[in-house]
């Protein structure tokens, strides 16, 4: 059986009238970048999260550089994160010339646990990042509680967890900005890349604007430096498309969520835990196993892809050696990195492919 990773191609078969129509209609006016594609989307963006503010960005990646930029994070400034998670978290703050401060991850929910943030922050602290692996949101009451206490924002790296939800309200719509990727295999994808930026701050969603256009305010004045981190026209019409039919996918992802979760109870393997408190858009369904090369080569030997996220983590990686962490400084994020796999999932995922996925892990 030949088996997706992740089925793109039923999914744009499934709205490609839709989406063919809305990208013709963006030739036919020749306006490829910002417009009235753009203005919709971000509009539409806004109402399923329930944000005051959406700006449409070129990436997951740009949206958490242009959100540390309108924060005024820069040289020697330390930002609390996760090393267990994308190189995107962390390279975009030492980008600004800020320094990464990171702690260790809950064994349940692999995102950043929030007893030990208190115990880093220091006078250079501008920030925490914490990140919402996996389609799940991290514990944002008792992360935004602390920041509170020492008047902190909070940038909620989403860019795997648009859909989420955590006591009842929208990944993106948690903290003082929330970030988002468009990235293709993203839950919610464009055909390229492309991100968003949500807050309910005026002052920052108008700054982040001018940010992401040159720093611009008017044409040719520039207020501020900035990028070009625009998204363009092209891929704001296909995601509004995608858009309309996200709640439908997000259910059907839960479904096999679950259905994984149940088929795999007796199997040996630790499957994702999602909080009572949250929902989650399984952006990765991702397993733990012993021996995590064996099932991977098996699972391979039958035709079923697989993936890592994450085998390194990002404290133990060469390019922050300068970070002056060492192994055994996060245990927790260590040890999930040699057991993590990622399984086939995607909306388009059949029944007889999830089986089939199974009974190969149980050495069927």
């Amino acid at each position: 059986m030949k088996i997706n990773f992740i089925d793109l191609k039923a999914q744009y078969a499934d709205y490609k009238s839709e989406i063919d129509s809305e990208v013709a209609q963006v030739f036919s006016t020749a306006q490829f970048i910002g417009g009235e594609k753009l203005n919709s989307l971000e509009k539409n963006l806004a109402d399923y999260t329930g944000v005051d503010y959406v700006i449409g960005c070129s990436s997951g990646t740009d949206a958490l550089l242009l959100s540390l930029m309108a924060l005024d994070i820069g040289q020697g400034d330390e930002v609390i994160t996760t090393p267990f998670t994308f190189i995107a978290t962390a390279e975009v703050i030492a980008f600004l010339g800020a320094k990464s401060v990171f702690v260790d991850i809950e064994e349940d929910s692999y995102n950043i646990d929030p007893t030990q943030i208190e115990a880093v922050i220091t006078d250079r602290t501008k920030a925490i990042m914490p990140v919402s692996l996996y389609g799940q949101c991290a514990n944002m009451d008792a992360i935004n509680e602390i920041a509170k206490k020492h008047d902190l924002p909070v940038i909620e790296d989403a860019c795997q967890s648009f859909g989420a939800t955590y006591n009842g309200e929208k990944s993106c719509n948690l903290s003082t900005i929330g970030c988002t990727s468009f990235f293709p295999s993203k839950p919610l994808g464009a055909y390229g890349d492309g991100g968003a930026i949500f807050t309910n701050d005026k002052e920052l969603e108008e700054k982040i604007r001018m940010l992401l256009n040159h720093g611009q305010n008017e044409r040719y004045k520039h207020k501020f430096i900035g990028i070009n981190g625009r998204l363009d026209a092209v891929q704001a019409a296909i995601l509004g498309v995608k858009l309309k039919h996200f709640d439908k996918e997000v259910k059907a992802r839960d479904d096999i969520g679950t259905r994984y979760n149940d088929l795999l109870e007796d199997a040996n393997v630790i499957t994702p835990k999602i909080s009572e408190s949250n929902t989650s858009v399984f952006a990765q369904y991702s397993i733990r196993v012993e021996d995590r090369e064996t099932m991977v080569a098996k699972l391979s030997d039958k035709g079923i892809p697989t993936a890592v996220h994450y085998p390194v983590p990002l404290h133990l990686q060469e390019c922050f050696s300068d970070l002056g962490y060492k192994e055994g400084d996060f245990p927790m994020s260590e040890k999930i990195s040699t057991q993590i796999m990622s399984l086939p999932m995607s909306s388009y995922l059949k029944q007889e492919e999830q089986d089939y996925i199974v009974e190969a892990i149980k050495g069927n």
